[in-house]
């Protein structure tokens, strides 16, 4: 249920495209990204940091691409929140006790302080190389190409890391734990 309150939005949007423009699209996603905010938090009972970020972002983002009718606000947005992110992730190397990746599956593979710190400078780099290719994307094809790739591109790039990294937590964490059972 809280994949829909993800992705609705973004469909929202893309059918609004569709339908008329740009402008109007930015009006439904800027409606539908605080409605999915307030039904995530009533299904958990507590806010998405990751997804109040990125309603906070777009209605500022968004608000200025339709003030100023001028579309590449919109463009950046995801480009300059990907790279807060990827901030955020190489800053936890340093603040706190475990990076922010260790905090989120910290539970679910045992790695070393040194596998947990490449595995989090590997989300810093995603982050940093998802922001580019949006940018790159926004400024080099047609809008229309961007949204496609705004609404499928950037899913499915973070699908397909998400399922590298539980791969490579899989194996890691596995011969992490065999060589814990021999030494037993």
């Amino acid at each position: 249920m809280q994949i829909l309150a993800d992705f609705l939005p973004l469909l929202a949007f893309l059918g609004a495209y569709i339908y008329d423009d740009l402008y109007f699209a930015i009006i439904v996603l800027m409606a539908a990204m605080p409605i999915g905010l307030v039904a995530k938090w009533l299904m958990v009972g507590k806010l998405d940091r990751m997804y109040l970020g990125s309603t906070a972002a777009l209605l500022i983002f968004g608000g200025a691409a339709l003030y100023f009718r001028n579309p590449y606000f919109l463009f950046w947005k995801p480009t300059v929140l990907n790279w807060i992110i990827a901030l955020v992730f190489l800053g936890s190397q340093w603040v706190g006790t475990k990076p922010i990746v260790q905090r989120m599956f910290g539970e679910a593979a045992k790695l070393s302080p040194d596998q947990w710190t490449r595995l989090n400078l590997s989300w810093v780099t995603f982050f940093v190389v998802a922001g580019i290719l949006n940018i790159y994307v926004a400024y080099t094809f047609s809008e229309k190409i961007w949204v496609n790739f705004k609404v499928f591109g950037l899913m499915g790039l973070s699908l397909l890391f998400i399922i590298g990294q539980a791969i490579w937590l899989t194996r890691v964490g596995g011969d992490q734990s065999q060589s814990s059972e021999t030494e037993s």
